[in-house]
């Protein structure tokens, strides 16, 4: 009989310590499932340089923007650009300046899966864009030389001078990248794709160029580009 108990004791101390052992693994296990690597929430603010860069080449332009975004989901982001643009515009018979600022407002979403601890993104965005500017007429050679073929511009129709107070809307969707390059410092390049949705132009003159938009071709579309270098930052961790 006191074998028999022996035996049961050791039964049940078996099945302690491998139920101990059990619990331990658990809460080994809902230790390491309950670490959580956080990442920087915060604001971003930059500059896109190729602006300066194509200034320095092209005499004929000038331009500033300022570029910022937002983060408010893992993968989302509110972004903006603001900015001031002055293009010389030189066609067969024309010679005019179109000056004035613009901004950009939409969002970006970041296809890319990061591992631990980066911040690159890959992403998709929407922009919404508004722009108010002044164009010069600053000369232009009335073609009288063929009027038979349709190719005449009359000296009457177009009255040089500034025209001000003028304004044009768009939608642009984008693509781009973006790089953590040191500790909160990015930088980035992006492509877009702009549709005119409305403009108010000067009467008996075209409008060739609209800041923020870039040259405005008889398709009412438009491509843009930039490159930015930005720093995060950082409000929170989440």
């Amino acid at each position: 009989m006191f074998k028999y108990f022996i035996n049961i004791f050791l039964l049940f101390f078996s099945v302690f310590v491998v139920a101990q052992e059990q619990q331990k693994d658990s809460l080994f296990v809902k230790q390491n499932d309950s670490l959580v690597y956080t990442t920087n929430y915060g604001l971003r603010l930059g500059v896109d340089i190729s602006k300066p860069i194509l200034a320095s080449f092209n005499s004929r332009y000038k331009g500033l923007e300022i570029v910022g975004d937002y983060r408010i989901k893992p993968n989302l982001y509110i972004a903006a650009e603001v900015g001031f643009e002055e293009e010389n515009s030189i066609e067969d018979y024309t010679n005019s300046t179109a000056k004035g600022n613009y901004i950009r407002l939409g969002f970006n979403y970041n296809t890319y899966k990061n591992w631990l601890d980066m911040n690159n993104e890959i992403f998709v965005g929407y922009r919404y864009g508004f722009s108010l500017f002044n164009q010069t007429l600053n000369s232009y050679t009335p073609n009288v030389s063929d009027i038979n073929s349709g190719n005449y511009f009359p000296a009457n129709s177009i009255i040089s001078g500034e025209k001000t107070s003028l304004n044009s809307h768009w939608s642009e969707l984008m693509v781009g990248i973006k790089a953590e390059i040191i500790k909160n410092v990015f930088v980035g390049f992006s492509v877009s794709y702009k549709i005119l949705m409305s403009i108010k132009e000067p009467e008996n003159f075209k409008t060739l160029y609209s800041p923020g938009f870039n040259r405005i071709f008889e398709s009412n579309t438009g491509f843009g580009f930039n490159y930015t270098i930005s720093y995060l930052i950082p409000f929170s961790k989440k």
